[in-house]
C-alpha cells in the first residue's frame, strides 16, 4: 500500500503557515463547494430557449447538461488521486481556474460548440468536493473533522438547490451570458480565498501517476454515461446504445484486471471490494438516484398548466424556488448529522437519512396538488438527502487510509454522479411515455409523476437495506491513526499517516509531526 510523505519540518516553515488564515478554511472550502455545485444546474431553465438563442437543436442543446456530467465523472476520481500525490490544494486551484475558463468561453459566446466546450470545463470542477474533504482531513483537529466535512459534502445539495432559481432569475431578467460572467467572477473569488485561507496539505502519496488506469476508467465511464444519458433519444435497443454499454463492460473488464496488477493503480480495487467501502459506494449510488428525483420533477411539476388537473401553473422563478428550502435545510442538517454520525456512527445516519428520504417521497405521492405540501415534501427529501451527503465521506473515511482520501472520497462522488444519470433517464423515460393530451399539447399524466415518487422512494428503500448490511461497530471514522501508520478498516496497516502543522494538540504531537486519530466519538 502506498504510503504518505509528510513534509520535512523545518521549525516554523508548516503547511499552515503557507495561509495566514486557515481557520477560514472550512467556510471557503464549503463556498467552493456550493459555486461548483451551483455550476451543475445553472443553465437548466435555461435549456428550453437555447435552440432560439443559439440556433442549436433540442439534442444539441442536451448536451449543455450532458457534457458537465460527463467530465466531472471521468475527472472527479482522477484529480482526487492526483491530489493525494501531489498536493490536495494545487489541485483544488487548478480545478477552480478551469471552472472560471470554461464560465469566460460561455459568457463571450452564443455559438453551441463554445457553449458545450465551456460547460465541459466547468462539470470538470466537480473534483473540488473530494479535495475539500481531504484538505479538511488533514488539517482539522480530529473533533472538528466531521462536522466539517458534512459541511463539505452538502454543498453538493445546496448548490443544486441554489442554483435553479438564481439562474431561473437570471434568465427572466438579464441577458443570459450574464450567469456565466458571475459564475467566472466568483470563481476568481474562489482562488483568491483558497490562496489565502486554505493551506496545503503536506501528506503525499508515494508511486507514479496510473495514466493507464485513468485512460481505462475514463473510457468505461464515458461508454456508460453516454448509453444512459442519450438511450432515450438514440433508442435503448438501438445499436449504438448497445453498443456503449458493451463496450463500457469490456473496457471495465480490461481495467480492473489492468489495476490489480499495477503497483501504484489509479483506484485501489482491493480496498474498494472492502465491504465498508463497496457498499457505501453502492449506497451512494442509490441516494443520489433519489436524490436527483426531486430535484428534476418539482419543478417541471409545478409548472405544468392548470389544465391538466394538477399543475400549478407557477413561472420559472417560483418553481426553482420551491427547492430553496431544502437548500437551507441542508445547511441547518450538516451539522445535526455529524453530531449523530459523532455519537451513534455514521452508519446510523446513513440509515436515517434513507429513511427519511422514502417518507418525503411518500409525502410526495399524497401531497401533488397543493404548492405548500409539495414544497413541504420536496424539503423532507433535501433533508434526508442531507443528512446521507454528511455521513457518505465519513464512511469512506473509516475504510481507506489517509494516502487515499482524496481518490476514495472522488470515486464516491462519482457514485452519486452515476446515480443520478440513471435517475435522469429514468424519469425522462416514465415521463416522457405516461401522457396524455391536454389545451392542445402532450403532458405527463399524474400518475407518471406519483411512479418517480415511488421509484425514488424504491432507491431510498434499497439505500436503507444496503445500509444496514455495511459492518457496525464504532471503529475509527478515518481508520486509526499512531506514529507507525494508518490502520483501515481490516486492520492492515496503511501508510504513514501524519500531518505536519503548527497547532497544539496535547498528546498528538512528537517532533513536530502530528497523527490525525479522528474518531467517530471525537
Amino acid at each position: 500500500m502506498p504510503a504518505d510523505i509528510p513534509a520535512p519540518t523545518t521549525g516554523t516553515t508548516t503547511a499552515a503557515a503557507e495561509a495566514p488564515h486557515p481557520r477560514f478554511a472550512v467556510g471557503v472550502l464549503a463556498f467552493c463547494g456550493v459555486v461548483v455545485a451551483v455550476m451543475q444546474t445553472i443553465v437548466v431553465p435555461l435549456l428550453p430557449h437555447i435552440p432560439a438563442l443559439t440556433g442549436a437543436s433540442p439534442a444539441a442543446a442536451s448536451w449543455l447538461v450532458t457534457v458537465t456530467l460527463l467530465t466531472g465523472a471521468v475527472f472527479t476520481p482522477v484529480l482526487g488521486r492526483v491530489g493525494d500525490m501531489y498536493g490536495k490544494r494545487r489541485v483544488l486551484v487548478a480545478s477552480l481556474l478551469v471552472l472560471v475558463v470554461g464560465s469566460v468561453l460561455c459568457a463571450v459566446s452564443s455559438h453551441i460548440g463554445v457553449l458545450i466546450t465551456g460547460r465541459a470545463l466547468q462539470g470538470a470542477a466537480l473534483a473540488v468536493l473530494p479535495l475539500g474533504i481531504s484538505i479538511l482531513r488533514d488539517e482539522l483537529p480530529p473533533e472538528r473533522v466531521l462536522s466539517a466535512v458534512a459541511l463539505m459534502s452538502s454543498t453538493l445539495g445546496i448548490g443544486a438547490a441554489i442554483g435553479l432559481p438564481v439562474a431561473a432569475l437570471v434568465v427572466e431578467n438579464f441577458d443570459w451570458h450574464t450567469m456565466f460572467w458571475v459564475s467566472g467572477a466568483i470563481g476568481v473569488i474562489d482562488i483568491v480565498l483558497v490562496l489565502w485561507c486554505v493551506p496545503e496539505s503536506p501528506l503525499r502519496t508515494r508511486g507514479r501517476f496510473d495514466a493507464l488506469g485513468a485512460l481505462g476508467l475514463s473510457g468505461a465511464l464515458v461508454c456508460l454515461l453516454l448509453a444512459v444519458t442519450q438511450g432515450a433519444d438514440w433508442g435503448w435497443t438501438s445499436a449504438r446504445t448497445a453498443g456503449l454499454l458493451a463496450a463500457a463492460v469490456v473496457v471495465a473488464l480490461i481495467w480492473g484486471a489492468y489495476e490489480l496488477r499495477v503497483v501504484s493503480p489509479m483506484v485501489d480495487l482491493r480496498v474498494s471490494a472492502r465491504p465498508a467501502v463497496l457498499l457505501t459506494n453502492i449506497a451512494a449510488l442509490l441516494i443520489g438516484f433519489a436524490f436527483y428525483a426531486n430535484s428534476l420533477v418539482t419543478a417541471q411539476m409545478v409548472q405544468e398548466p392548470k389544465e391538466t388537473g394538477y399543475g400549478l401553473g407557477a413561472s420559472l422563478v417560483v418553481s426553482g424556488l420551491c427547492l430553496l428550502p431544502g437548500g437551507v435545510m441542508m445547511v441547518v442538517l450538516s451539522p445535526v448529522s455529524a453530531r449523530i454520525s459523532a455519537k451513534y456512527g455514521p452508519k446510523v445516519s446513513l440509515a436515517l437519512a434513507a429513511g427519511v428520504i422514502g417518507c418525503g417521497y411518500v409525502v410526495r405521492y399524497f401531497t401533488s396538488h397543493n404548492l405548500w405540501l409539495i414544497i413541504g415534501g420536496a424539503t423532507v427529501v433535501a433533508s434526508g438527502t442531507a443528512i446521507a451527503y454528511s455521513a457518505l465521506p465519513a464512511l469512506v473515511m473509516r475504510g481507506v487510509p489517509v494516502s487515499e482520501t482524496g481518490a476514495a472520497n472522488g470515486l464516491n462522488t462519482l457514485m452519486r454522479s452515476i446515480g443520478q444519470a440513471f435517475c435522469s433517464a429514468t424519469v425522462a423515460a416514465v415521463l416522457a411515455n405516461i401522457t396524455f393530451r391536454v389545451g392542445g399539447r402532450t403532458a405527463p399524466t399524474l400518475h407518471a409523476y406519483q411512479l418517480v415518487f415511488l421509484i425514488a422512494a424504491g432507491a431510498a428503500l434499497a439505500a436503507l437495506l444496503v445500509t444496514l448490511c455495511l459492518p457496525g461497530g464504532r471503529t475509527p471514522a478515518t481508520g486509526a491513526t499512531g506514529s507507525t501508520g494508518v490502520t483501515g478498516e481490516a486492520g492492515g496497516t496503511a501508510g504513514a499517516g501524519t500531518v505536519e502543522g503548527n497547532r497544539d494538540v496535547p498528546g498528538d504531537r512528537k517532533d513536530g509531526v502530528r497523527t490525525m486519530p479522528i474518531q467517530e466519538g471525537a
